[in-house]
């Protein structure tokens, strides 16, 4: 009777553990079921596809004066007068700078003396009582005279040959000006004269757009000095070789500056708008980038599993971007949403 009791308890306690450990098998079993559960991420695609856009390009720029003239008599001389001070808007043709005469008159003194020589000469000749040889020589002394006079005459009385404002003053009434340099480019000057009105911005440019930039392509330029305002010119002058070491070339761009709110030396930005053309573009959520790196991708969808594919991006519009790859194509579905922890290879269900 001992006997029997002992095998009836010990089969009721091997029953315990055969219920036991099957209700642990079970919850594993359901633990697993759960987490492969949880590998399948839902996500949300979008269509690639062509659309449209305007190929634009931004340079920074730096403004320069439409025309600079440092202006200074070929000879050195005591200057008698300096009519504009900084800051003055002068006219073509208005006087500059007035320059002792002196020079000047003596060379008209001489020229008359000479003059009158010619002149005895002339009937002289006519008559033989002198040599061709003599005629020649005081014909050609009268003559370099007179252009000696023209360039003193030029030097004497300097003139604006364009309209503009007056950007530096080097010298005061009475001092004597002696032609060594003595500007921060190394000329020398009495008076700086610029043309603000138009300015000009200067601009280098990759030489893959050499084919495409033409004179008299319209551009636009901002200024971070005037927020919101935009000013409006056109290409003036393309240099004709490429730059060996930067591999660019450098652009003129003309802006018209007539209320001259734009100043030389200031900083501006240009854009350029090259032409219209198909790109690749995407919401640019859809572009992650790998942590520690430049690398950009994202993910393909492709029959459940997500693919990732490695792109770069070109330009930005708005909320847009656009990716260049060759391992996409239009119609490929990419995943925009829910990608965040996403690897390669995982599996995805596509949210309605």
């Amino acid at each position: 009777m001992k006997t029997k009791n002992l095998i009836l308890i010990g089969l009721i306690i091997l029953s315990a553990f055969s219920i036991v450990s099957c209700g642990a098998d079970s919850k594993a079993g359901n633990e697993n079921k759960n987490a492969e559960d949880e590998k399948v991420k839902t996500v949300k695609v979008v269509q690639l596809s062509e659309k449209e856009v305007s190929r634009e390009v931004d340079y920074p720029a730096n403004l320069i004066a439409n025309e600079e003239v440092y202006f200074a008599p070929a000879t050195p001389g005591r200057i008698i007068r300096v009519y504009p001070e900084v800051g003055d808007r002068v006219y073509a043709g208005q006087i500059l700078v007035q320059m002792d005469p002196t020079q000047l008159n003596t060379s008209k003194l001489q020229l008359q003396s000479l003059e009158k020589d010619m002149a005895r000469l002339d009937t002289l000749i006519q008559y033989g009582g002198v040599s061709q040889q003599q005629y020649d020589q005081m014909k050609t002394q009268v003559e370099v005279t007179r252009s000696n006079i023209e360039l003193l005459q030029s030097n004497v009385v300097m003139t604006a040959p364009f309209s503009g404002v007056v950007t530096a003053k080097y010298f005061e009434n009475g001092e004597l000006f002696s032609g060594a340099p003595n500007t921060q480019v190394g000329k020398a000057a009495i008076v700086v004269l610029q043309q603000i009105s138009p300015i000009k911005a200067q601009i280098n440019i990759s030489e893959k757009y050499y084919p495409v930039v033409k004179v008299g392509q319209e551009v636009s330029l901002v200024s971070d000095i005037y927020p919101g305002q935009v000013f409006t010119g056109k290409v003036n002058l393309i240099h004709p070789t490429i730059n060996a070491a930067t591999k660019t070339f450098t652009v003129e761009i003309q802006i018209p500056n007539k209320e001259q709110l734009l100043r030389p030396g200031m900083y501006a930005r240009v854009n350029l708008e090259f032409a219209k053309e198909t790109a690749l573009v995407v919401p640019a959520i859809t572009v992650l980038q790998q942590m520690g790196t430049n690398n950009r991708y994202v993910f393909v969808y492709d029959n459940g599993v997500a693919k990732r594919v490695n792109v770069e991006v070109g330009k930005r519009f708005d909320d847009q971007i656009e990716i260049i790859s060759d391992q996409i194509s239009i119609g490929d579905k990419l995943i925009v949403s829910g990608h965040s922890n996403l690897v390669d290879g995982a599996k995805v269900v596509v949210a309605e």
